[in-house]
């Protein structure tokens, strides 16, 4: 059995959101089926007042074994890096997120704001928030860059706003189960699993992508939303198209643009109007290209696919 501690900073509890609802596994599936006991989640603990704080201190002090510990949200610093405007159970939450990650035998970050900062961490950032091991791009967050796990490891990132359900089941299962030997990370912690290929990859769009026929509005069935609409799936790292949304769709099968969010800019443009929904561009060309194309070779590829294109290339083909 594997104990687990879930904690939450400064968050919208979108991730506990998410994750109440995964389907493979379910995070019932957690308790029955792989043995991982939940000592307080913000949404499912009993504990309140003083048992809870002394479950922490027994957490902190080894009395009883923290195998994985979950965090979810932002780390508040503010005001003056005392930590003051998020307090939980007694004192400020960064304090118990740096004794629990020392006790832990894993760390999980879940969702952009534990992985990077996220939202709140933008500029101007007036709750000082850092992500557990990220600022964004920058390697240290809260924790410093050179931070390990009991176990070894460095913090699991699982990014996203918010991260897919059945990513975060996954990882704690594997966790939890000891096949941590089959967990890579890349250069942002993310495990490899997931985080490999684009958002991308798997698209129902493809075809529009490849003929340079353009998505106009959102919920349209036809066209790629990455010309003008703003969509990052082509540099977004993310299984999205893969792993579905509720096993059956995603924000682009719905018309809806992919943000980004599992890379460590989200948001992009610092949330500046009309910079969202709209592909940024210069003479027409995209400003943030695809992954691995350069502007040259873009130039040289889209006009070909235009003039290439097929009539059924600009037509709805979708069917239910």
């Amino acid at each position: 059995m594997a104990n687990l501690l879930w904690l939450q900073g400064g968050a919208c509890s979108g991730n506990t959101m998410s994750f109440l609802n995964a389907e493979e596994p379910s995070a019932c599936d957690l308790v029955n089926d792989f043995g991982i006991n939940v000592l307080w989640h913000p949404s499912l603990g009993v504990e309140l007042g003083e048992n809870l704080r002394k479950l922490l201190r027994d957490l902190v002090s080894g009395a009883i074994p923290l195998d994985i510990f979950v965090f979810e949200g932002t780390v508040v610093n503010a005001p003056g890096g005392t930590g003051e405007w998020n307090r939980f159970a007694g004192r400020p939450m960064k304090d118990w997120v740096a004794d629990l990650c020392k006790a832990a035998g894993f760390v999980v970050a879940v969702g952009d704001c534990a992985t990077w900062g996220g939202i709140p961490a933008t500029a101007p950032n007036p709750s000082d928030s850092q992500g557990l091991q990220f600022l964004k791009r920058e390697h240290g967050g809260f924790l410093g860059k050179d931070f390990t796990s009991k176990a070894g490891l460095p913090v699991i990132n699982v990014p996203g706003c918010p991260a897919h359900p059945d990513w975060i089941t996954q990882i704690v299962v594997a966790v939890a189960t000891g096949r941590t030997a089959d967990i890579t990370l890349d250069e942002f912690q993310r495990p490899k699993t997931f985080f490999q290929s684009f958002t991308q990859t798997g698209c129902t769009r493809n075809m529009h992508f490849a003929y340079k026929v353009s998505a106009t509005e959102f919920g349209q069935r036809k066209g790629c939303l990455f010309y003008d609409l703003g969509c990052r799936g082509p540099m977004t790292h993310s299984p999205c198209n893969r792993i579905l949304w509720n096993r059956q769709s995603s924000k682009t099968r719905a018309g809806m643009p992919c943000l980004g969010c599992t890379e460590p800019e989200f948001p992009f443009f610092d949330l500046a109007p009309g910079t969202v929904f709209k592909t940024q561009t210069v003479m027409g060309i995209p400003k943030d290209m695809p992954n691995g194309v350069d502007k040259k070779g873009y130039i040289a590829l889209t006009a070909a696919a235009k003039n290439a294109a097929p009539r059924w290339a600009e037509e709805d083909i979708f069917v239910v």
